[in-house]
């Protein structure tokens, strides 16, 4: 019975619901997402759009089992019954990208009840570079500036734009096993960071991925005519060689990009603020309180990309608050609308 229940959980089903309420009471829409760490992102993300008029509940896609993921809220039972009273919030992964030369990539372009990131994930928003000082801040209570963190995440975008346009075109190709995620996000990560000489970083990204464009030129000729267009598509969908870093594998970014970058950063703060303490204290138990209680304080960086919502500057961001937009005031007129139909090509359009 439970089962028959949570299957004519349909959009339809809960607009109908909303009709029974009295005409001042809010209305519920359903958000859907795809594992327990996007509850918090989205959660957040629709607040904004919370009023006297409607709001959101976020779960996971699944009443009845532990499932998660972006396959089952799009292509099982869920998909189907969508609508202005239940959506789906998923990551766009390289499916906004793909435009269309997919089945799922079709359904999150296409379909006006889901709603995507523009970037791979929620993990690229979290590490946007506008924010990364203010991260570095909020874990080690110091804010100088030891590194320009946003130049060097213009400068590593840069250096990785080229190998990424060859990551995309491989998966339109249908010849991704030859070039995988993998393979790509070992060429543009990073383990060791000077945080007093940057270039050097940088220059060793620079050095994998010049070897792997050489041995995708070699293997690929056939690619020659389409890189061109396929560059010229990708800028008109928004995604800008400053900008790459948003656009590749969240946990590629998240793990072995900007976590190596943040932690030894980090560490200096910390030393810093500690021999301040150590300089400044009138006596020793003034000097062991100060430096306990600054401790105790500090946050792990991780646990601080995470939480970090300081991206709702970044233009991709825009797009999805647009979207979002749409949605609610579709709601206050009754439910017949979402996204609208030029979704899929919300990047041209920006």
């Amino acid at each position: 019975m439970a089962k028959r229940l949570s299957e004519n959980l349909t959009s339809l089903y809960l607009g109908a619901a909303q009709k029974l309420k009295s005409k001042t009471a809010r209305k519920k829409v359903v958000a859907y997402v795809e594992s327990y760490d996007d509850i918090f992102f989205w959660r957040t993300v629709l607040d904004e759009f919370e009023n006297e008029t409607c709001y959101f509940e976020v779960m996971l896609p699944s009443r009845d089992t532990l499932g998660k993921g972006k396959k089952l809220a799009l292509t099982n039972r869920l998909g189907p019954q969508l609508g202005s009273y239940m959506i789906a919030c998923v990551d766009a992964d390289y499916d906004y990208l793909l435009q269309d030369s997919t089945p799922t990539s079709q359904l999150v372009n296409r379909n006006p009840y889901v709603f995507h990131t523009y970037v791979y994930a929620i993990e690229n928003y979290q590490c946007y570079a506008g924010s990364l000082h203010r991260v570095c801040v909020m874990a080690t209570l110091n804010d100088r500036q030891v590194v320009n963190l946003e130049e060097f995440m213009r400068r590593y975008s840069l250096i990785i734009w080229p190998l990424f346009v060859w990551s995309v075109w491989v998966y339109r190709s249908d010849r991704y096993r030859e070039f995988t995620l993998s393979e790509f996000g070992a060429a543009v990560s990073f383990n060791d960071f000077n945080v007093y000489h940057p270039e050097q970083t940088l220059d060793y990204v620079r050095r994998k991925v010049n070897r792997k464009m050489s041995w995708l030129q070699r293997n690929f000729p056939e690619a020659r005519k389409e890189y061109g267009p396929l560059k010229a598509e990708l800028l008109r969908l928004g995604v800008t060689p400053e900008t790459t870093y948003l656009y590749i594998q969240g946990h590629t970014l998240f793990d072995n990009v900007v976590c190596p970058l943040l932690n030894p950063v980090c560490v200096i703060l910390r030393k810093e603020r500690e021999r301040e303490i150590r300089n400044l204290a009138e006596h020793e138990i003034q000097r062991q309180n100060e430096l306990s209680c600054y401790q105790h304080s500090q946050n792990p960086v991780e646990e601080m990309l995470r939480k970090n919502m300081g991206f709702k500057d970044a233009p991709p961001y825009q797009l999805l608050r647009r979207d979002l937009a749409r949605l609610v005031e579709s709601v206050e007129q009754g439910g017949n609308g979402g996204r609208g139909d030029e979704a899929g090509q919300a990047g041209e359009k920006a």
